[in-house]
């Protein structure tokens, strides 16, 4: 061991001192989050450890000084359709995932009001699968590629340490890759359901020698509940480790999506949606607005131990995304120069690497870690824009409208610290120095038309400490307090307010300090409880000025406070009953400028989840009421509209059978019971009133799957 228990003083000293010498056994099977299953709570620990306070030490997120919560894979799959994070982000206070029931554009997320403003994409937060970062230089993200078929477990990290992370980085969500072995297991999964939904996966793990592997591959397809809502989506991922020593590690990470032709049915006017919400905007079969999608990427990483008290980290990744788009934006006979034409062809390919060394020390005789590393990132984009049309033929590529070549790069520096100070104190602290710059070469230059070619550079420090008081073996108090700042992305870059010609280089960063209080008991075996308080006050809010015909225009505005107050529970108790509650109440505001005392849009005040659950395994039988209740969503800055609170019921049941080597399971589900009619997402200040995307009524899920242990 890297320590020795017996000199760590104290119940504080004890945790850090295995959780340092568990990030140093770097070779052992299943490197990762060990989770030992618990017969008493299902096989579920109520605490889990993390590795998104400090990614060089594995800890309890019992013991961090943040909000985080963890998610086994085996929640993320339990009678769930699987293809999409909103599906199991409802169990996590503090965070917004609106499923827009439209696969042309992505999930909704947003953590404590922190990309909020998003239209597409993913904004204010950063992603990572495996270590890979799932969010570019710039901040923009995508989730499509995340496989839950596969998953080991999610992590989400909210509050102060989230700056730790560089631009964007309002709140955290990873997602990890099931390590294979020891056994050798073939699963094969389908579900049906309704509106022509189809889900068939596959996967494939193992251990061969020092070889571990996990394969996996799905299919899905839906006919859409609205109009002109088709989508198809083929997903691979695997996720390969090879004990190349017992000191080091290799681990090689690749996954690819493949989603062709997917409708896009637009957001609908509150007229509209109040007469038919399962209409689709007439521009949007006028122009049969759709997007293809096609991602590849491959990620290596490196564990090596170099000593007793040191470990080295090496992180590359390389990956390609292919984007076309059409849009409903229409003919313009006299179109201006400046238009920038109805398709949007994007290629942006992107790569980086990552350094990072831990070190494990004494500090007045208590164990401690420090950790320190550099970071590069960078996405290259071709970004083309066509008329929508050709001649008579709407819906189609017509002339060139825009050509251009950008670029974000970053380069960061980071320095990070824990240290069990005493018996009853622990301490976190840590420091990102960022730069992000960007340019743009534009290469469609006409008449009327100039050069909008630019560049422009951000930096910034962003520190994050925090405290935790062990009041008791059962019970931790803690707070933390940070900074951190979000830069304008490329794609709200791309459009100046007015039509004006040019790339909006006029916006600026926006600057955040956040402070959190929380509380984390545990009581006995089954019961543990979270508790915090949190305020987010920020500079240059970045938000939609306008968003019409799938373009956005963004400005600053003034200054905004997101405070509020999370709260989650879980608990199990015989004979086979579990509950499950995550609320969230949250005040976002602007605090200054034309909007000022108006609500954020896009954020509800509250939100509700809670899940009674009961088991009777002598019949493999499992059993689940989910209740969730999403308060009133502002729809744009003036708040002029909103879509109204609604509460929805979910019930599901799964049976599974062992019969000796094979393993099979049925569930069926049925979403929103009572079959409510709501707005399920807002669409951001759309410009044509446009802003409800309508939420299924009840729908059903009917699945099965078997897996065969060889």
């Amino acid at each position: 061991m890297a320590l020795d228990r017996d000199r760590c003083r104290g119940r504080r000293g004890r945790l850090l001192a295995a959780a340092l010498s568990g990030a140093a056994a770097l070779a052992a099977p299943g490197q990762g989050v060990a989770q030992a299953p618990d017969a008493e709570q299902g096989g579920r620990s109520l605490a889990p450890l993390t590795v998104l306070v400090n990614p060089g030490v594995e800890q309890p997120a019992f013991d961090a000084p943040a909000s985080i919560t963890v998610i086994d894979g085996a929640v993320l799959r339990e009678g769930q359709l699987q293809v999409d994070l909103s599906e199991s982000l409802a169990r996590v206070p503090g965070v917004v995932a609106l499923n827009r029931q439209n696969h042309a554009q992505d999930l909704q997320i947003s953590l404590r009001g922190f990309g909020a403003r998003s239209t597409f994409g993913v904004r204010g937060i950063r992603l990572y699968v495996d270590g890979i970062p799932a969010t570019a230089p710039d901040g923009q993200g995508q989730v499509s590629h995340f496989d839950l078929s596969s998953a080991g477990r999610l992590e989400v990290l909210r509050g102060p340490f989230s700056a730790l992370y560089g631009n964007s980085s309002g709140g955290v969500i990873s997602l990890f890759t099931e390590a294979g072995g020891p056994e050798t297991v073939a699963h094969a999964a389908t579900a049906w359901g309704s509106d022509g939904v189809q889900r068939h996966s596959t996967r494939l793990s193992g251990e061969s020698g020092r070889l571990q592997y996990h394969l996996s591959a799905l299919r899905f397809r839906t006919d859409g509940w609205r109009d002109h809502s088709a989508a198809r989506r083929t997903t691979l991922n695997g996720k390969l480790g090879w004990r190349l020593s017992d000191a080091t590690r290799l681990t090689v990470v690749g996954n690819g999506v493949d989603m062709p032709h997917v409708q896009d049915p637009l957001g609908l006017a509150r007229a509209a949606f109040e007469a038919d919400p399962r209409q689709a905007v007439a521009a949007a079969t006028l122009f049969d607005t759709r997007k293809s999608v096609r991602q590849q990427q491959l990620g290596l990483v490196v564990d090596h131990r170099v000593d007793a008290g040191d470990d080295l980290k090496l992180t590359l990744y390389r990956g390609r995304r292919d984007t076309l788009q059409f849009l409903s934006i229409p003919v313009a006979v006299q179109a201006p120069p400046t238009h920038a034409g109805g398709v949007i062809d994007l290629a942006r390919t992107y790569q980086g690497l990552d350094v990072r060394w831990t070190r494990k020390v004494r500090w007045s005789g208590m164990p401690a870690a420090v950790t320190a590393g550099l970071a590069v990132d960078q996405v290259r984009e071709d970004r083309r824009g066509f008329e929508n049309f050709a001649g008579p033929l709407l819906g189609g590529r017509g002339a060139l409208r825009r050509d251009e070549d950008n670029l974000a790069r970053n380069f960061d520096q980071y320095l990070q610290a824990e240290w069990a100070a005493s018996r009853r104190w622990s301490l976190s602290a840590g420091v990102r120095h960022s730069t992000v710059r960007m340019r743009s070469r534009d290469r469609f230059i006409a008449p009327g038309n100039p050069d909008d070619s630019g560049r422009v550079s951000f930096s910034a420090v962003t520190p994050a400490a925090g405290a935790v008081y062990h009041l008791n073996e059962s019970v931790n108090l803690y707070a933390a307090a940070g900074r951190g700042f979000e830069t304008p992305t490329l794609a709200e870059l791309s459009y100046r307010p007015g039509g004006l010609p040019g790339l909006n280089f006029g916006l600026q960063e926006a600057t955040s300090r956040q402070w959190e209080l929380g509380a984390k008991a545990r009581l006995g075996r089954a019961w543990q409880l979270n508790g915090a308080l949190f305020e987010a006050r920020t500079r240059n809010e970045i938000v939609v000025a306008s968003n019409t015909g799938g373009r956005s225009v963004f400005r600053n505005a003034g200054s905004t406070r997101r405070q509020g107050l999370e709260l989650a529970a879980d608990a199990r108790w015989d004979p086979g009953w579990s509950i499950h509650l995550a609320a969230t109440a949250i005040d976002a505001s602007y605090r200054s400028g034309p909007f000022a005392g108006n609500r954020l849009p896009g954020v509800p005040r509250t939100q509700l989840f809670g899940e009674l659950a009961w088991a009777h395994r002598p019949w493999g039988l499992q059993a689940a009421l989910e209740w969730r209740r999403v308060g009133r969503i502002p729809v744009d800055d003036a708040n002029g509209d909103a879509a109204a609170g609604a509460a929805t019921a979910n019930l599901r049941v799964s049976l599974e059978q062992a019969v000796g080597r094979w393993t099979f399971r049925e569930f069926i589900r049925i979403d929103n019971v009572a079959d409510k009619a709501y707005a399920g997402s807002v669409i951001v200040n759309e410009g044509n009133g446009r802003f409800f995307e309508p939420a299924p009524g009840r729908t059903w899920l009917l699945g099965a799957s078997g897996s065969y242990r060889f």
